[in-house]
């Protein structure tokens, strides 16, 4: 009996000490409350549950103990491979550009402009970044969170600064979810009534010939001047062609539905198991957080400016309101725009006319991380 006793004595020991309750920390238990907190965030305040749920679930899964997901090859470390090697972010890409109507933006090509100024906030969080002592190339990709573009903010930091992939990821994301509640203070702020009363005129229809032809056109100019980005670019405006040409539907369908959810799952869990506490836990997330913010709230700014800028300019036939959709929220910061505008002026519509902007806001931030690969990488 007793030598029974030692020998399950000795194999309780043996569980205990290879299990991961014994190297719990208190840093792991503490990043399984945060992945807890996001999970609640996307499954009970709706916050980008799409994106939110698996990364919230691979942060938990990333504070286990003693999994062996970093040391031997697993599925895990698959998916890993999927990000570190830039596989997801450019199929995500695709996804977006069978969805995405850049009609708008073709009928009326001005708009551009305001897709190219709400790229400034990042900017100003990119120098907020260096003054908080953040090297350029980390800067660079902190910045970059103000564009609103989860793909390519990922795409970015994983070749310029991939330790910081885990709070720059999970900020991007969160702050894209709450596109309703940053952006409106600062839309109402930055116009008056009037401003908000402004009636744009209807867009022209857009022909098939220039719905072909923008993608094909846009991925040769773009790709020669930003060879860095010519992956996210021309998975972007393949995915366009697949939804304009109309003989590709299949294709078209997969990847806009199938395929992108797919990948959706891949690209966030694997993102969430970057958020280790080791990498995680530290007084950089919390800069991070706060500058992601600066980011977006200066982009939003920005188009607003620059939308008043356009008012002005063509004698108030532009609502300076489409200016906050400039960011690459699609189609949400559209939909805001023309929320914010429906609550002052019920009889106004100008969602098709925040497209244009929104859309090219998707192009703007591709277009400023290219810059920031040209000019910093290396």
């Amino acid at each position: 009996m007793n030598e029974f006793m030692t020998a399950f004595s000795v194999s309780l020991q043996s569980v205990w000490n290879d299990s991961g309750f014994q190297s719990l920390t208190i840093d792991n238990v503490i990043m399984m409350l945060v992945g807890c907190v996001l999970l609640y965030m996307a499954f009970v305040k709706e916050y980008e549950p799409l994106l939110l749920s698996p990364i919230a679930f691979g942060c938990i899964l990333a504070n286990f103990p003693k999994t062996g997901f970093n040391d031997e090859m697993n599925v895990m470390m698959a998916i890993g491979f999927g990000i570190k090697y830039e596989i997801f972010p450019p199929i995500i890409f695709m996804g977006v550009g069978a969805m995405t109507d850049f009609g708008p933006m073709i009928a009326d090509p001005d708009t551009m402009l305001l897709g190219a100024a709400a790229q400034f906030g990042v900017f100003i969080a990119l120098a907020g970044a260096m003054l908080l002592g953040f090297n350029v190339q980390e800067a660079a990709c902190i910045g970059i969170i103000g564009g609103a573009d989860g793909p390519t903010s990922i795409y970015l930091t994983v070749k310029m600064a991939p330790h910081l992939l885990g709070a720059i990821a999970v900020a991007a994301y969160s702050y894209m979810s709450l596109v309703p509640l940053i952006q409106p203070p600062v839309m109402m702020l930055m116009t008056t009534k009037e401003d908000r009363a402004i009636k744009m005129p209807q867009l022209r229809p857009v022909t098939k010939f220039e719905r072909i032809v923008f993608p094909v056109v846009s991925t040769i100019v773009i790709s020669l001047l930003l060879p860095p980005v010519a992956s996210l670019i021309g998975m972007l405006m393949l995915g366009n062609l697949f939804r304009e040409s109309g003989v590709t539907d299949r294709l078209s369908d997969t990847a806009q539905n199938a395929l992108i959810n797919i990948v959706t799952i891949f690209l966030a869990t694997g993102t969430g198991l970057t958020m280790d506490a080791e990498s995680f836990l530290k007084a950089e997330t919390i800069k991070i957080i706060c500058l992601g913010l600066v980011a977006f709230i200066g982009g939003t700014a920005a188009g607003l400016i620059f939308g008043q800028i356009m008012k002005v300019a063509t004698g108030g036939r532009v609502n300076p309101l489409i200016g906050s959709a400039g960011v690459s929220a699609v189609p949400m910061a559209a939909r805001v725009s023309q929320m914010v505008v429906q609550k002052s002026c019920p009889g106004n519509f100008l969602l098709m006319n925040a497209m244009g902007p929104n859309v090219a806001g998707v192009i703007g931030t591709a277009v400023a991380a290219g810059t920031a690969l040209a000019m910093l990488q290396g």
